[in-house]
């Protein structure tokens, strides 16, 4: 819960002062030992902490993701398999899993969704780490238009989206291969550009590394890069300067 929602709340009298004193009052993190929840996260930053599952041991990722749950009534992780979904469900029922973004997550239901983020990708092999981008945006409550399949091989397919991608607050450009995506759109929109190198392509790509350089040699202004395979990163980053956009 973020503070002006807290202080909204006993304002308008839903929520008991006591009740918001003792919120306050907790520590900053919860100590589980193999894990220190960062409960305030959302108090300084805007955005709850989020589960990055892969490698986790199974018991610890049970256990994060119930604790997780009881705090924010949601729960959002990324990079997780199907075993772990299987396991985290036995406790978690409710609990959803999308095996193309590899996103395990429960959100609360009626969450109204503002402004507008488009996600575009080069291909369709590059979709599992722009379904990551696009769903962690909707999670923190952005507006997502998916614009799939539009890369530089087939030029005229981006230009016949060019109307809806110019309209945005924000663009996510996910590409592999040689990544010239994000250069072509950076110089076609007015607004900023986040390229995501995706590790889709042959053995010169080097796992996404060519895409990585492209982007960040790109001679188009307004375009920020993040990691290899990045999707998360680039949704929050565009969340944002979507919510930036929206004031």
């Amino acid at each position: 819960m973020e503070i002006r929602e807290l202080l909204e709340q006993v304002k308008e009298g839903s929520l008991p002062l006591e009740e918001a004193e003792t919120y306050l009052r907790k520590q900053p993190y919860e100590e589980y030992g193999f894990a220190k929840l960062d409960t305030h996260r959302e108090v300084r930053s805007g955005f709850p902490e989020v589960i990055f599952c892969s490698g986790k041991p199974n018991e610890y990722l049970v256990e994060i993701y119930q604790r997780m749950f009881q705090a924010n009534g949601e729960v959002f992780g990324t990079r997780a398999t199907q075993e772990q979904y299987a396991l985290v469900k036995k406790v978690l029922p409710q609990i959803s899993y999308d095996s193309v973004s590899r996103i395990l997550k429960y959100e609360k239901q009626g969450k109204q969704r503002k402004g507008n983020i488009v996600v575009c990708t080069a291909g369709t092999a590059d979709i599992p780490v722009a379904e990551e981008a696009a769903q962690t945006a909707e999670y923190f409550g952005s507006k997502v238009e998916r614009i799939y399949d539009v890369g530089v091989s087939g030029l005229h397919r981006l230009l016949a989206k060019l109307d809806v991608i110019q309209q945005a607050n924000c663009v996510v450009a996910v590409a592999g291969m040689e990544g010239a995506l994000a250069s072509v759109i950076g110089g076609l929109v007015s607004r900023p550009v986040i390229a995501v190198p995706t590790s889709v392509g042959y053995g010169a790509s080097f796992h996404g590394l060519s895409a990585l350089l492209t982007m960040i040699n790109s001679c188009a202004n307004g375009i920020a890069v993040v990691n290899i395979d990045n999707g998360y990163g680039a949704g929050y980053m565009a969340t944002q300067i979507n919510r930036l956009a929206g004031e």
